[in-house]
């Protein structure tokens, strides 16, 4: 017999399964309205938002959380903006459901093509960026499909906060509110139950650190999508503007560094190593960051790397 846990989040998935197949066929321009009213709410809830912010940032500074994952967790009224232009670039993005992206004819006359559909329930478990609750639950909406979104506990007030923002953009669009339905419940064993809910989720996909990754592994029963713990590469080829590599590379470092896609390691071809290598160490003082370079030799293989003695630091932050 299911225990209570089991039943509750089993039923979050069955309304979230109910939702995605409104979705599956809901049109483009009600998709659409959707993101840009979430946008919109977004913006005109910024005060409750960035106040049930600052209760989770209260609490996880009481808790000791480290200045890197507070600041991922932080959110300000620039942040909000932009949360709100990502949901805008997301609606203005061509609607993915019903392209055919490949076909062909049979010798007999039939004609067969490959077009993209809804996946159905698309389950994200994620750590403590509430910013992903928008970023996901947005591009779940545009692809047809129902997002059930877990974030953490140190979240939880940005998150329901957020997510009541987009439940109620979809309602005022015509789509399902449980278009998208946040786990509330921040216990272990109740994402461990959302990794299971075979036959409701479509697919799951996490976002978070080895050991969110490793529980996946040892739990899902549940389609996965499951990324490497990332290296972010910049590479910057012999044919690239030199002067536009060196903005991105800059930037994708010195942006926003506590983020999980921020550049780790910039990449330069030999032939431009000379040109690009010194301004990119000194073309930005202020930014705290530093830079070390290393000539890889060629014919290096996927294993090699850089003995310690070989790495010279060519800039230091003031």
């Amino acid at each position: 017999m299911a225990s209570d846990l089991q039943q509750r989040v089993r039923e979050l998935g069955r309304r979230a399964k109910a939702a995605s197949r409104v979705l599956a066929t809901a049109a483009t321009a009600e998709k659409d309205a959707a993101l840009l009213t979430a946008a919109d709410l977004l913006l005109e809830r910024a005060h409750d938002v960035l106040a049930a912010n600052a209760a989770d940032l209260s609490a996880a500074e009481t808790a000791g959380m480290e200045p890197g994952p507070l600041d991922r967790l932080r959110l300000t009224e620039s942040r909000l903006e932009g949360m709100a232009a990502g949901l805008r670039t997301v609606a203005s993005l061509p609607d993915p459901v019903g392209e055919v992206i490949d076909g062909w004819r049979r010798p007999n006359g039939l004609r067969i093509e490959r077009v993209r559909v809804p996946l159905g329930v698309v389950a994200i478990i994620y750590e403590n960026r509430p910013n992903v609750t928008s970023d996901a639950a947005s591009l779940c909406l545009k692809s047809g499909n129902a997002a059930l979104l877990r974030g953490s506990g140190s979240a939880l007030r940005s998150n329901v906060a957020i997510a009541g923002v987009l439940r109620e953009a979809a309602v005022k669009s015509g789509l399902p509110e449980d278009a998208v339905i946040l786990v509330e419940d921040v216990a272990h064993e109740t994402a461990v139950e959302v990794m299971q809910l075979t036959g409701l989720v479509d697919c799951l996909i996490p976002r978070g650190g080895p050991s969110l990754i490793q529980s996946i592994r040892d739990h899902a029963t549940v389609p996965v999508v499951i990324d490497g713990d990332g290296n972010c590469h910049v590479y910057v080829d012999a044919s690239a503007d030199l002067d536009e590599a060196l903005e991105v590379a800059v930037n994708s470092k010195t942006q926003r560094p506590s983020v999980c896609n921020a550049a780790e390691s910039l990449l330069v071809h030999e032939a431009v190593a000379d040109a690009f290598v010194p301004g990119s160490a000194t073309s930005s003082p202020r930014t705290g960051s530093s830079c070390s370079a290393t000539r890889v030799p060629a014919g290096a293989g996927p294993g090699w790397a850089p003995p310690p003695t070989t790495t010279s630091p060519v800039s230091s932050s003031p």
